[in-house]
């Protein structure tokens, strides 16, 4: 890994919220759960009630133009 890749995973988190998806992709929160609740996007990992997705996998989603799974 170079660098700037291990400063950043040093300092951002490996999962990530529904706002912060919701900020990646430009959207609304609400247009994030409609998203996930149809299939068209990584479904997120529950711990408990909250929703989770894993940062780097949902980057590699974005990058591959974003299909629904």
């Amino acid at each position: 890994m170079a660098t700037t890749e291990l400063k950043r995973a040093a300092t951002e988190p490996a999962l990530v919220d529904v706002k912060v998806v919701a900020g990646m992709l430009g959207c609304s929160v609400r247009h994030v759960n409609r998203l996930t609740d149809s299939g068209l996007m990584p479904a997120p990992s529950k711990l408990g009630r909250l929703s989770r997705w894993n940062r780097k996998e949902f980057e590699q989603w974005i990058a591959d133009g974003c299909k629904p799974v």
